[in-house]
């Protein structure tokens, strides 16, 4: 530890128990010695039992066989996902929504996202409707292992708009966090095998034994990894070292509009590289807690939800002034009114830059 961290001892010592995940960021966390006693093994399988234990207290949301799929691959499936009024109804909204967005340029790579929040959910009745129902949030509910409110977004991945940059980082295999959490999408287009559909690794969010004993060597030195995403602790994994764990065949999931993908994206997943370009539109869900809560519940902005949009917004103030101040360039940014379908606009002035 360096000496200027030490009047921090208790702040990082303390976020032991909480959702930080950081190698880098924490010296303790990232502690090579406290690693090799146990420590991030120790995190690991307390947030599991405690995921376990309040996935118990859900069952009861979902069905059984929602419940096996969940449990057994990390991720499900589920196909005509509202009846074609419905999904209708919300596709016309959802692609009709001028609003401001934010976008980034990451690798090879624009990710458009537009807040499904207070002000735009007003402008989206049918959308609202779903996205509120216990049909969605109870899924999610299961697989997150927490019954609270998600952030919702829409989401428009365009890929391959610079030819000559590096691949996206979401193309290369990872885990999101150590603990459950939960990612979905409600896809409002079809999903070819070209238009850069999720895959997943069924059943790599289990913590068995050779799933700890990697995670165990990686956190030895994740503090110092070249990969600075594997030092943030979002743990990147290569396809040989996949094999080596014996997981099943990776299931790249190009399906239809109007499905519903949900997943533990503690698992390992990626988004599989697109030859050319391509353009995919979901409705994006996703959602984290402390995991080490022995309760499901607790969600107290789900009684207020203007208080969280409006938390999200003030993160992303903070999170800009900070960028500013540090006269960064690239990442996430505002970017006028935008629809989910308005092409990229890349330029050298107000347009998205590389990440």
């Amino acid at each position: 530890m360096k000496p200027y961290q030490w009047p921090m001892l208790v702040v990082y010592a303390a976020a032991i128990f909480s959702k930080s995940k950081s190698f880098r960021d924490n010296p303790v966390i990232g502690s090579t010695s406290l690693n090799k006693m146990g420590l991030h093994l120790f995190r690991r399988r307390l947030a599991w039992r405690m995921g376990i234990r309040r996935r118990a207290q859900l069952a009861s949301l979902i069905t059984a066989e929602d419940r096996a799929a969940i449990d057994r691959d990390g991720y499900i499936v589920k196909r005509d996902f509202l009846d074609p009024e419905t999904f209708e109804k919300l596709r016309n909204e959802i692609l009709g929504l001028q609003t401001e967005a934010r976008e980034a340029v990451i690798g090879d790579t624009l990710t458009r996202l537009i807040p499904l929040d207070g002000r735009n959910m007003g402008k989206v009745p049918a959308t609202r409707s779903v996205l509120e129902g216990p049909a969605f949030n109870n899924l999610l509910a299961y697989a997150g292992s927490f019954r609270r409110r998600p952030r919702l977004f829409v989401q428009t991945v365009f890929t391959r708009v610079l030819k000559d940059a590096p691949p996206d980082v979401q193309s290369f295999f990872h885990s999101d966090t150590f603990h459950p959490t939960v990612k979905a999408w409600l896809y409002l287009e079809d999903v070819d095998p070209a238009s850069c559909p999720f895959t997943y690794v069924p059943g790599s969010h289990i913590a068995n034994r050779r799933r700890l004993a990697w995670e165990r060597r990686v956190s030895l030195h994740a503090a110092t990894s070249r990969e600075p995403l594997t030092a943030e602790g979002s743990l990147r994994i290569t396809e040989q070292e996949l094999a080596r764990l014996r997981y099943r065949v990776p299931e790249s999931l190009a399906v239809g509009a109007n499905t519903l993908v949900i997943a533990d994206t503690s698992g390992f997943h990626k988004r599989s590289p697109s030859a050319d370009q391509a353009r995919r539109i979901s409705i994006w869900a996703y959602s984290r807690s402390n995991p080490f809560l022995p309760w499901a519940g607790g969600d107290f902005t789900r009684a207020f939800p203007r208080l969280h949009g409006w938390g999200l917004h003030l993160f992303w103030f903070a999170q800009d002034l900070v960028k500013r101040m540090g006269k960064a360039r690239g990442g996430w940014r505002w970017v006028g009114v935008r629809t989910p379908a308005t092409p990229p606009a890349l330029d050298t002035g107000g347009g998205p830059r590389r990440g």
